[in-house]
């Protein structure tokens, strides 16, 4: 009775924890074309993704602060988590991207940056000892596989030095993000290391654009989607609450259920969702080449679920 009571816990971490990777990859997919509307509205993109991650800081604030109620104590005492967090995983991620995408083709950099699984696979292998599988690497030639050809990268693109560098810092930002978000040992709150992140975060990104280290313009603008018009302040706040504070505190919920590993897998689905919102919003419609592209980012993620040893994701997530 017991071992099937497990079992029936550790089911449910589960489906929970892909519902919410899914979740959050799926609202992750969503920034890209929103963004695309503002840029072309008059927005730049360092403009765009700080009053994103601002604005989802915000939100998340009142739900954070409700958390810790009683226990203010614990938010100075993970402030270190925090802060790498906010910096690192929000901040640095964001500002390297930028500046790999100013020197290279964006999908050249995009393909750098996710290769973030393979960095977490290498950090839990090299740092706790938690060897990948012959499945986990399948999984993860695949999904890398798979990027090429949803990235359209077959026909050949040419890369900067410079710009690989920058996308390697972005591809670090996004592993520290899986690593990070499976710190639950302390017992802090998914929201509120979101909220911390979110708003340390964006006022690094607002400084980096004051003194110039990133291009910062907004715009009134209506914004203009495939076959429709919105007001500027639409996809703004749908950035806000869907793409960041919804998809971080999904993000965070997920990693803690799945583990690091597992969970950076799963949000390869990203640049799934992102080609179908693409499609929706922009009349993007992709190509035979990337649905097979598609295919096998999906194929490759359950290789690395079906690599997992049992009991690991757990483990991992300490």
């Amino acid at each position: 009775m017991a071992t099937m009571t497990h079992d029936t816990r550790v089911g449910g971490r589960l489906r929970s924890g892909l519902g919410f990777a899914v979740l959050s990859a799926s609202s992750f997919g969503l920034s890209g074309p929103l963004a695309s509307g503002l840029m072309d509205a008059g927005w730049s993109s360092a403009a765009a993704v700080a009053v994103r991650v601002l604005l989802a800081g915000v939100v998340l604030a009142p739900v954070a602060a409700f958390q810790l109620r009683g226990r203010w104590g614990l938010l100075r005492r993970t402030a270190p988590l925090i802060t790498a967090y906010g910096l690192a995983a929000v901040a640095g991620c964001q500002l390297a991207f930028f500046n790999a995408v100013a020197r290279m083709e964006v999908g050249v950099a995009l393909l750098v940056e996710y290769t973030a699984p393979v960095a977490v696979v290498a950090w839990l292998w090299l740092r706790r000892g938690q060897r990948p599988t012959r499945l986990t690497v399948v999984g993860a030639v695949l999904g890398l596989l798979g990027l090429t050809l949803v990235l359209d990268l077959v026909s050949g693109a040419r890369a900067d030095v410079v710009g690989v560098l920058w996308a390697l810092g972005a591809m670090v930002g996004a592993a520290v993000y899986f690593v990070l978000s499976a710190r639950d040992d302390d017992g802090l709150p998914g929201t509120v290391l979101a909220a911390g992140g979110l708003l340390l975060g964006g006022v690094a990104l607002l400084v980096a654009g004051a003194v110039g280290i990133v291009p910062f313009a907004v715009s009134a603008r209506p914004v203009a989607f495939d076959g429709f018009t919105v007001p500027w302040w639409l996809p703004v706040l749908a950035l806000g609450v869907v793409t960041a504070a919804l998809a971080y505190v999904a993000g965070i919920a997920a990693v803690r259920r799945l583990g690091s590993r597992l969970a950076s897998f799963v949000a390869l689905t990203e640049v799934v969702s992102a080609l179908l919102f693409a499609w929706l919003l922009l009349g993007e419609a992709p190509g035979g080449v990337r649905l097979v592209g598609g295919a096998l980012i999906l194929g490759g993620v359950v290789a690395v679920k079906l690599g997992e040893p049992r009991g690991e994701a757990r483990r991992t997530a300490r």
